[in-house]
Order: structure tokens, then sequence, then C-alpha cells
């Protein structure tokens, strides 16, 4: 939503001046409930739970220990395996990286998490290059998932977790069908679905939360991100009444899950998460990107005739331009476009040869068009 608005820092200023830290261990304050309560309201119709962490690593390994014990409290403790994803990213501790398939996230650190295993991405650039919007080809790779679950057994398997786009490894957009098929085969075998929504929470796809631009309803969502406008860490794990209520059968002095993080809840994150939806409400952001998207989409894919652009993807408000790598040298193209990009004032993401585009949703059509016309400037410049 832009820097320094001016109800997320008034917001923050009046909760540092009266209650600037609670724990939220066996009490609450006023704040958290609130949050809590404007976070359902804008979630998916099924979810009905939060629980708060400091960010979107934090929240993947929340969100990895609820569909664990979840699965142990129903009775089914040999469900202890996790499904990934290759090119996925999910943060940068223990769990995150092991259900991730990032190479290079992954390499330094040995065997990491046991019993994980990884579906294969969707990128098939021979089908699907320069595809404006959700590509026609790849879907029946959810069907991998069936493979899995036949050489692991289902009654092995706890969860699947995926990001509905994929963006650190490159803004890869789901084939159509896909989220839906993965929901599909998870719901036949029992297997918990966990969206990683850190990235496509809070508006940028044009909705609030990717699930719901997909239709598809996941067990567990996990977000951080836009949840603060980058103002605070903090993050948060929705889940369905259905495994909210699997740790509430024992007697009410106990506690239900054993875990939580001494800043969750935080009263002056919840300040300005409370302030960042207010300013999304007031301005219409977390649909404002259904609004501008065909207009960024044209913008975006008028680069393909640029050297050495050899894929563009895009949907909502983000983006992606896949170059051509240089011999013998991969990622320096794209490192030289994000030097010449900064020098003349236009910060871009680069990932692997692969530029990354994450506007505010605030952008105009006019900055739209300086950001485009700067970009093609350096790629013209970038051989």
């Amino acid at each position: 939503a832009g820097h320094c608005r001016p109800l997320i820092t008034e917001a923050i200023r009046e909760q540092a001046g009266e209650l600037d830290y609670a724990p939220a261990f066996q009490l609450g304050h006023p704040k958290a409930f609130e949050l809590a309560n404007r976070l359902i309201d804008l979630a998916p119709d099924n979810m009905a739970h939060v629980l708060y962490t400091n960010s979107g690593s934090e929240s993947v390994e929340t969100a990895l220990k609820v569909a664990l014990a979840y699965q142990r409290v129903k009775g089914q403790g040999s469900r202890t395996r996790l499904i990934g994803r290759e090119r996925g990213y999910h943060g940068v501790n223990f769990g995150g990286i092991s259900v991730g398939g990032i190479v290079s996230n992954r390499k330094m650190f040995g065997t990491l998490l046991t019993g994980v295993d990884h579906l294969p991405h969707t990128h098939q650039p021979a089908k699907n290059a320069f595809t404006k919007g959700i590509p026609e080809h790849g879907g029946d790779l959810a069907d991998e998932l069936e493979r899995i679950v036949t050489l692991h057994d289902a009654s092995t398997i706890a969860a699947v977790i995926v990001e509905p786009v994929s963006g650190s490894t490159g803004v890869l957009i789901p084939p159509k069908g896909y989220l839906q098929r993965l929901r599909e085969i998870c719901t036949k075998h029992g297997i918990l679905l966990i969206f990683d929504e850190v990235i496509t929470g809070f508006g940028r796809l044009g909705a609030p939360f990717a699930a719901q631009y997909f239709d598809v309803k996941p067990d567990i969502m996990v977000t951080a991100k836009g949840l603060t406008n980058g103002v605070i860490p903090m993050g948060a794990v929705f889940v369905t009444a259905e495994i909210h209520d699997a740790f509430m059968q024992g007697p009410e002095h106990m506690i239900e899950f054993f875990h939580g993080y001494t800043y969750s809840g935080n009263p002056i994150a919840s300040a300005a998460a409370l302030g960042t939806l207010d300013t999304y409400k007031e301005e219409g952001l977390l649909t404002r990107a259904s609004e501008i998207a065909s207009y960024w989409e044209e913008k975006l894919h008028s680069l393909r005739d640029c050297p050495n652009v050899i894929d563009i993807r895009n949907l909502g408000l983000i983006g992606a331009i896949e170059l051509k790598p240089i011999d013998g040298e991969p990622t320096k193209r794209a490192f030289n476009a994000f030097l010449n990009a900064y020098n003349d004032g236009l910060l871009i993401r680069t990932t692997g040869d692969i530029i990354a585009l994450s506007p505010p949703l605030i952008i105009t059509h006019e900055q739209i068009d300086e950001l485009f016309d700067k970009l093609r400037k350096v790629l013209m410049n970038n051989i």
C-alpha cells in the first residue's frame, strides 16, 4: 500500500503509547482479537481461526507443525510425511527449506527433515512461453501427487504445501485446473492442503487471497508480508474450524497446542495490521489489482521484442521476464539488468536470470508507464 501511510503510522504511534507488549501465552489483548476477527472476515469462508507469527518463515513452520499435530490428535500418527514442490519457496527455517525446492537454499544444510517428498514444478516454457495469465498446459502435473501417494501410501502423508503462485523462483503461474486437482486428490486421501500465501495474500491477484481468486479452499493458509504492509514483522496462519476443534478436546486448563512465539500477536504489530487493513479497505486495494491487471499485462508483454527475453509471465499485479543466460555465466545477465535499472532509479528483483516484478498495490497507470519505459531501456542495452 506504499510507504508512510497515515492510518498505519498513527495506529502504531497510538498503540505504543497505550500497550507496547503483552504476552500471548494464557493471555491476550484487545487488538489481537480484533485483528483475528477482521482477518477471518476477509479469508475464504472455510477459515475460522488464526495463529500469529512474526514472519512468513515462522508461518510456514507453524503450518507444518499444525498439520503434523492435527493428524496425530485425529489418531493418524503415521501421517508424518510432508510434500512440497520443486522450485517452491517456503522461507528459510528448517521446515521451510525441507519442503521447499530451490536447490541453492537447501544444499548447504545436509539432509534436512526426513520424510519429505516433492511434486514436480509446473514450468513448461516449450508449451506456455509468453502466456498472458493462466497457462493452458500443465494442469495434469497435479496427478503426480497420486504417484507420490502410491509410492508412500496415503496413510503416511500429513500435508501438501504449495504456493498458489510460485514467487521467489521466478513467478510461476499455476496451469489451468492444477490447484483444483491438487485439492481433489488431497481430499480423496485425507491429506491436508496448505497454501503459502505470503506473496499472494492481501490483494496481489485482485482478491484478498489467491484461494479466493482460484476458488480453491485450502485447509491451512500461510500469510505475512502484506498483513502489516511490511512495516512491522508479523505473520498469520489460518486454519479451519475442524482443525482448530481437534485440539480442543482436553481439559480447559491444559495447553492445547505446544507451539508459539514470544512476540506472537504483539500489540504494536497487531495495531499496524489493523491500520493496514483499514488502508486496504478505505482505498479498495484488495481488489485494485483486478482493475489495473490488464494494463499491467499489456505493458509487461510489450517487452517481448527486447533482446534475450525468452519468456514473460503474469497474473494480477505480478509478473516476470525471463532472460536467456549468458553462456558460462548463469544469473549474470539478470544481475547486470538489476544494476542498470538501479542506476536509472528503478528497483527490480532478480532471481536466477529472471526479473520478478511485484509493484505496490497503489501503482498508477503513469507509474506503470515509467516502470516499463525504464525497463525497456535497460533490456535494450543489456546485451
